[in-house]
């Protein structure tokens, strides 16, 4: 996500610099938990070490299985949606944090025309000043990027195929601006991602950006990680946690079940909308990896797992893109 909105009282401004703190805290977590996974060997990322220290805790072996199979989930979707287009698309990651998708993208020679990644301004400029120090990372937008110089301030990296941009996803006037100014181009292919964002803001914040998102691009696809089944006992225990942490699901309803997850991406004028719960998912999995996955750890009780999984689902949804074949596509 990205930083507050202003609001008309000194009280409420900063009741919601307290949740975006809260919220800016899940994106530390994220990253330490990807990162202690990788470290481990559950999958291989050569760039994340660059943003994020190892943790000296361990994180249980459930944890690490349900975000190997969240970035197992993400990554299929997108690059069934990069073969559709075959790379002439761009793709816009909501909330992106500290997500190393552009590098290994590159490193597959996959990258779509242009990746924009869009968050917090706090947390774009500590990702700008990892880039900026860090030469493995630089290197390759600098190797991509044509012109001599680099856009880049302290919540802004412009290239010819990258751009960071420090906004906020609930002024969307705002963020269609920063995009544009680092050409945006609304005519292309565009796949937008959200990992756990949405749930942040308010059902109404989030149905104006999914819906500007659906009518903004004749051809779009929009993959959305978060919560599901959120109304039974485990669920509200999820988000008592989160609560005593100042971070509010503000848009917990629209969590309902995998249908009501479809529905609201239908009702925003998306054309096709598909979800699966993260145990089925990783119940797909190809046999092999799962094996390997799970021989790194012992887990006590596969409960654990399941009770976490069926907690959070992948949605995807389509809007064109028929010749493509965009509707076609699935995990």
């Amino acid at each position: 996500m990205a930083s507050s909105p202003r609001r008309s009282s000194a009280s409420s401004t900063s009741s919601t610099d307290t949740d975006d703190d809260g919220v800016r805290g899940t994106c530390e977590d994220a990253s330490v938990c990807k990162r202690f996974a990788v470290s481990i060997g559950y999958w291989q990322d050569p760039y994340i070490q660059h943003f994020v220290r190892l943790t000296k805790e361990r994180k249980a072996p459930e944890i690490n299985r349900g975000y190997f199979a969240r970035v197992h989930g993400v990554n299929q979707l997108i690059k069934a949606f990069l073969r559709k287009t075959e790379c002439q698309c761009q793709i816009l990651n909501l909330g992106a944090g500290m997500d190393t998708t552009f590098w290994t993208l590159k490193d597959e020679d996959l990258l779509p025309s242009k990746y924009f990644e869009v968050d917090f301004p706090m947390i774009v400029a500590r990702k700008l000043h990892s880039i900026k120090f860090k030469p493995l990372l630089s290197k390759p937008i600098i190797d991509l990027h044509s012109e001599e110089t680099l856009q880049m301030d302290g919540h802004t990296l412009d290239s010819a195929r990258y751009a960071v941009i420090g906004a906020d996803l609930r002024d969307i006037p705002e963020l269609e601006k920063k995009l544009k100014k680092c050409n945006m181009n609304t005519q292309l292919p565009t796949l937008l991602i959200a990992e756990c964002v949405l749930v942040y803001m308010t059902p109404e914040q989030s149905a104006n950006l999914l819906k500007w998102a659906s009518s903004s691009f004749d051809t779009a696809m929009f993959i959305n990680y978060e919560q599901v089944n959120m109304n039974d006992r485990f669920g509200q225990i999820m988000i008592e946690n989160l609560r005593r942490r100042q971070c509010d699901l503000a848009g917990v309803e629209t969590c309902k079940s995998l249908e009501s997850q479809k529905e609201r991406m239908l009702s925003s004028g998306w054309e096709t909308a598909s979800a699966v719960n993260m145990m089925e998912l990783y119940s797909r999995l190809p046999r092999a990896e799962v094996s390997r996955i799970e021989s790194l750890e012992f887990l006590d009780e596969m409960e654990l797992l399941e009770q976490l999984m069926q907690h959070y689902c992948l949605c995807w949804a389509t809007k064109g893109g028929s010749e493509l074949g965009l509707k076609e596509i699935t995990y």
